[in-house]
């Protein structure tokens, strides 16, 4: 059996796929929902079978639509890539960069100012969003690189962590613990604690610390904004455990920063991205360059000193 389609259907068949819906897939290609949705049964009727199994409130792939998105996903970063190759020799190069919430606004603006200096006809987007998605997006092709922090859990993707960077207390001035002789997991035991919601991995970073110094933290608020957990904290909402780069760009004295004692808590940052597709000479450069500016102290102090 000879099927023939367009390279369009397997763009729109995915895009249905995605959204799980033929009214969201049409609103994001521009579409009409009725030439969607002819389109899509005009594939079904060359293949014989239904890919989508249709619901009152979404649709969801029969197996055969399983196989055809898998293939249509490696069809399409194939053509994706071609063209990306194709354009190699243009003077101009765009990278689609990932990085956490609780990296980007830290660690970005100088990595991005002195590549610019060194790579002026390239341009940099840059996507903030959860561990968990960036994963994602970069399995499937949809950003070039990623800052992350570990733990990492990802098939197919390489990494290479950057560096360690200590994470500290906060407290609000005038807090006991601002005065207290030595920081230690006993000393912040008992206190309400401000921390970041479970979708940032930095939440996880911090509770496998207090694991394994089997320390219980009573945390009283859940937040999605690091910037905002600093602002409770100076509230006096409670007190929290923040990454060193976080305290760098914070110049108010309402909040005092203070390192533990003994085994510090840490993560490692590291760059994440998919090695099965294309790399572009612009992306290998970045990455060159993350490790130079990491190494040459583009991060700042990786273990920040107590401020009181």
């Amino acid at each position: 059996m000879r099927i023939h389609f367009e390279f369009q259907q397997l763009e729109q068949f995915v895009a249905v796929a995605r959204a799980k819906n033929f009214t969201r897939a049409a609103d994001e290609l521009n579409l009409s929902q009725s030439a969607l949705s002819r389109s899509i049964q005009k594939l079904e009727e060359q293949l014989g079978q239904p890919l989508f199994e249709r619901k009152p409130r979404e649709v969801v792939l029969t197996d055969l639509g399983e196989l055809l998105l898998e293939r249509s996903k490696e069809i399409l970063k194939l053509v994706e890539d071609t063209f990306s190759a194709l354009s190699e020799a243009s003077l101009h190069g765009r990278i689609r960069l990932g990085a956490i919430p609780t990296i980007a606004p830290y660690f970005l603006p100088g990595l991005l100012r002195s590549f610019a200096e060194r790579h002026p006809d390239v341009s940099i987007v840059v996507q903030e969003d959860t561990t968990a998605n960036l994963v994602q997006r970069c399995s499937h092709g949809e950003i070039d690189l990623a800052i992350l922090a570990l733990p990492v859990i990802a098939k197919h993707l390489e990494t290479e962590a950057l560096f360690d960077e200590e994470l500290l207390l906060v407290v609000p001035a005038g807090h006991p613990l601002e005065s207290s002789d030595e920081i230690t997991p006993g000393t912040v035991e008992g206190f309400p604690f401000v921390m970041l919601n479970e979708a940032h991995c930095l939440s996880e970073n911090i509770a496998s610390y207090c694991r394994r110094q089997s320390v219980q933290p009573v945390i009283v608020e859940r937040i999605s904004q690091l910037t905002t957990v600093q602002e409770l904290v100076a509230l006096g909402h409670g007190i929290s455990i923040v990454p060193a780069m976080a305290q760098r760009l914070d110049g108010s004295d309402r909040r005092v920063y203070r390192s533990f004692g003994g085994d510090r808590p840490t993560r490692t940052v590291t760059m994440v991205w998919n090695p099965y597709r294309y790399q572009s000479k612009w992306i290998k450069a970045l990455r060159e360059h993350l490790r130079h500016h990491c190494m040459n102290g583009g991060t700042g102090p990786l273990i920040g000193a107590d401020s009181r």
